[in-house]
């Protein structure tokens, strides 16, 4: 097969370099600097397995920004480009999506399209109007930021918002790649495949939100998180997953999805989707609130990166604890080695770890490292088990 992808952050590189172990894959995307990157077997992203698997160089890949080189010959065109909640549109941004569309009518008409960005509940029905004659199907992603192409390998289900001849054949390249077996694999329409993805990490953020105020409970009572926790997570049919406290719930997945479900329900009754939401912006005020009461007069904000091992800054949740500190007049140093920016929301931003715990008499931390055991009188953390 001739394989095309548009969009190489984690779901397009995870999926082009899974495909390319038995298939021809061309990735497009329009950074240079990427582009280069990837051909020379490098990752732009931090991820072992992505970073494994092109250093082998065993891989039938190859990627470009030329669009004509990408999709000329190609007989699936996965795209996976990046869309965004608008606020002001209360929808989804999927210019991206079609952007790559206008260009596959143009040069690969007769392609089969997988739309693997995120999108609106009923966005694939509508878009199948608009380009009619081309083949186009949903098929979502379950992905964990740094840990994406390890997802692509071993699956928890497979799931094509179509039942069509391409897209079962489709379905069998995925599991072709997947050093996983028996993943189940449903079939369903593009509208109930839209709704899976949202409601998946809407359910998601539901377990964030949850732990994180039964955590702001105990801060505020006195009592021991960890100890509650565990005893509510032995319940097997609660479980151990997204039980570990922290600032909120951000990244690339969860805040987006969360409001654009809300988006969807426009005109249906709802109390829960709302409340989640929200709950997301009450953590932050109440993390904000804790940080203050200490009194500090220069705060450090001890990397921007939602969870261990990811270098993902957009949509951290200390983004929103740095902007209510801010606020309140507070000085703000960030210690971030994953950038070369000296400046970050108006920040300065320091890479170097000495001059930051001097600098600082109260040091911010999403998630708990080693290095910050010399000074753990200065921090303020919620991460209770260490891990996540």
């Amino acid at each position: 097969m001739n394989i095309a992808v548009a969009g190489l952050g984690y779901v397009g590189l995870s999926n082009a370099i899974l495909l390319a172990q038995h298939h021809h894959v061309i990735a497009l995307d329009i950074i240079p600097e990427k582009v280069a990157m990837l051909n020379r077997g490098g990752s732009p992203l931090r991820d072992p397995e992505i970073e494994e698997y092109l250093s082998m160089g065993a891989l039938d890949f190859h990627a470009t920004s030329d669009e004509k080189e990408a999709f000329s010959k190609a007989d699936y065109i996965l795209i996976a480009t990046p869309t965004d909640y608008d606020p002001k549109q209360n929808f989804f941004d999927t210019s991206s999506i079609e952007a790559v569309l206008e260009k596959v009518v143009e040069l690969a008409p007769s392609a089969a399209v997988v739309v693997k960005s995120t999108v609106p509940v009923g966005y694939t029905k509508e878009i199948r109007k608009k380009y009619q004659g081309v083949e186009i199907f949903f098929v979502p992603e379950f992905l964990r930021e740094g840990r994406a192409l390890y997802d692509n390998l071993y699956p928890s289900r497979i799931i094509i918002g179509s039942s069509s001849k391409r897209a079962h054949v489709f379905a069998t390249l995925l599991l072709e790649g997947a050093k996983k077996k028996d993943v189940p694999v449903l079939f369903l329409d593009s509208t109930e495949a839209e709704a899976v993805k949202l409601f998946s990490n809407t359910y998601l953020a539901l377990r964030v939100a949850y732990f994180n105020e039964l955590d702001s409970y105990a801060e505020l009572r006195g009592l021991n998180t960890a100890q509650i926790i565990e005893g509510v997570s032995l319940d097997p049919r609660i479980g151990g997953n997204y039980n570990n406290p922290s600032f909120g719930y951000g990244g690339y997945c969860l805040p987006k999805d969360t409001k654009q479900l809300l988006a969807n329900y426009h005109d249906v009754p709802q109390n829960l989707i709302t409340a989640i939401v929200e709950a997301n912006r009450t953590r932050k005020e109440h993390i904000a609130e804790m940080i203050l009461a200490r009194r500090p007069k220069t705060v450090g904000i001890y990397r921007l990166t939602m969870k261990s091992g990811s270098d993902n800054f957009r949509a951290s949740a200390i983004e929103g604890i740095i902007k209510r500190l801010k606020e309140a007049g507070i000085e703000i140093l960030i210690y971030e080695p994953m950038t070369e920016r000296t400046e970050i929301f108006c920040c300065p931003v320091t890479k170097d770890f000495e001059t930051f715990v001097a600098s600082c008499d109260c040091i911010v931390a999403n998630r708990w490292a080693d290095e910050l055991a010399p000074v753990r009188e200065k921090v303020y953390t919620r991460d209770i088990f260490h891990r996540d």
